[in-house]
């Protein structure tokens, strides 16, 4: 029996916002808390602290890559959201988003409460079941129907007399279909904001890592430590939607990938404030400091790839994204946990690291953009052989395939940086 459709930007839409809402808050949310468990382990293992960085640097980096599940699971949702949505997908994308401040603020918590009942192994094990309800939420994302009619299918070609290619070309293709290689060659916007996310990414995770570490070892009590966590999430609650507001307005559609530079940039001047004292009240000052900025990136971070890239690509967009995202994860904590042996666990010095890699990703971002749309202004479109383009327009988003047909897939206003 063919399964029903559900139609864009209908009721099931709204249902699936909050599968996406509870999936980002059980997977993206999850790495925050753990900085709850880094001095328990160290003291566990008897390890350094690059050595204890490299758990919440593999856990992340999996994560994006393509490992333990939940990867699969906030991909799909995010992708899925995007077919929903059209022309509320700013908000809709802020919206989902609170589910990451939802689990900033619940997973400390809940860790801390458990930490102290069950032990860090026992925790973990109560995680694995939570992290079951993934499951009820992928049953939620439904295929959404086209906003095309379909083409009429042509006859199959007369099979090839020429052999089958072999494995090797059959994974080049497999590849080349689910990573998006080929937009990264052609879309220099693709490109600048893949490697300037990249860069971002080396400092973005460390204070959620170590502020809590940070705190701890300054003499903060460890439950107001892990308090510090909570209130970041806990004010992004309110601060995404507000953020997905203001980057759905229709004066701002093309200029998000600047407003997404500009959260990048003061998020890591704020990184400065917390390196400047470790007490307890400029750290809660620095935590709602920090939200601020937050909160732009993450209502941001994929709604500007979306804007990036065609939609019918995104799925494979991500992919390559978040693949090449997990190498910087991957570094970034025991990169500074290495800081920290060295300097005799200096914690400033982690926090001037952050601000680094944060202040220059915004500027190569915001002046790479800058000059791309300088160049296109009097340029003509550009053109890659096999890419698919899009042409900004007031009536709809227009497509062009390889053999030449158009084809309009909805109607918003959709700015483009392709080159």
């Amino acid at each position: 029996m063919p399964q029903v459709l559900e139609r864009a930007e209908g009721c099931w839409a709204w249902v699936v916002l909050l599968a996406s809402l509870v999936t980002q808050g059980l997977t993206l949310g999850f790495p925050t808390c753990t900085g709850i468990f880094f001095t328990e382990l160290q003291h566990e293992f008897q390890a350094s602290n690059s050595e204890t960085s490299w758990f919440p640097s593999i856990l992340t980096a999996m994560l994006h890559a393509g490992g333990l599940g939940m990867c699969f699971s906030f991909q799909s949702s995010i992708t899925v959201l995007g077919f929903y949505f059209h022309h509320h997908r700013a908000l809709a994308n802020a919206l989902a988003s609170v589910g990451v401040s939802l689990g900033i603020t619940l997973w400390p918590l809940l860790s801390r409460y458990l930490l102290e009942d069950l032990g860090w192994r026992g925790t973990f094990l109560v995680f694995g079941g939570v992290f079951l309800h993934c499951c009820v939420c992928g049953a939620i994302l439904r295929p959404v129907a086209p906003s095309v009619a379909p083409e009429t299918t042509e006859a199959p070609p007369p099979p090839s007399k020429t052999p089958a290619p072999g494995y090797l070309a059959a994974c080049g293709r497999a590849i080349q279909r689910h990573l998006a290689f080929d937009i990264l060659r052609h879309n220099a916007g693709y490109r600048v904001y893949t490697l300037g996310v990249m860069w971002m990414i080396l400092g973005f995770p460390l204070p959620h890592v170590f502020l809590v570490p940070y705190a701890m070892w300054h003499g903060v009590d460890e439950h107001r430590a892990a308090l510090l966590i909570s209130i970041i999430g806990f004010s992004n609650i309110f601060l995404r939607p507000m953020a997905g507001l203001v980057a759905g307005r229709r004066d701002f559609a093309g200029h998000r990938k600047y407003l997404f530079s500009l959260a990048a940039l003061l998020n890591g001047l704020t990184n400065l404030v917390c390196a400047a004292s470790a007490d307890f009240r400029v750290l809660v000052g620095y935590c709602l400091l920090y939200s601020v900025s937050m909160s732009g990136v993450g209502a941001l971070i994929f709604q500007v790839l979306m804007d990036i890239v065609p939609m019918d690509r995104f799925s494979s967009a991500l992919g390559l994204f978040t693949v090449l995202e997990s190498v910087s994860i991957l570094i970034s904590p025991p990169l500074a946990g290495l800081l920290l042996d060295t300097t005799d666990n200096n914690f400033s010095y982690v926090f001037y690291m952050s601000s680094f890699f944060l202040i220059s990703a915004a500027l190569f971002m915001g002046g790479s953009f800058c000059a791309l749309q300088k160049k296109e202004r009097p340029g003509k479109p550009a053109e890659a052989e096999g890419a698919i383009t899009e042409v900004p327009s007031e009536q709809g988003l227009m497509v062009e395939d390889s053999r030449g047909s158009k084809k309009q897939l909805y109607t918003e206003v959709m700015y483009v940086t392709s080159v």
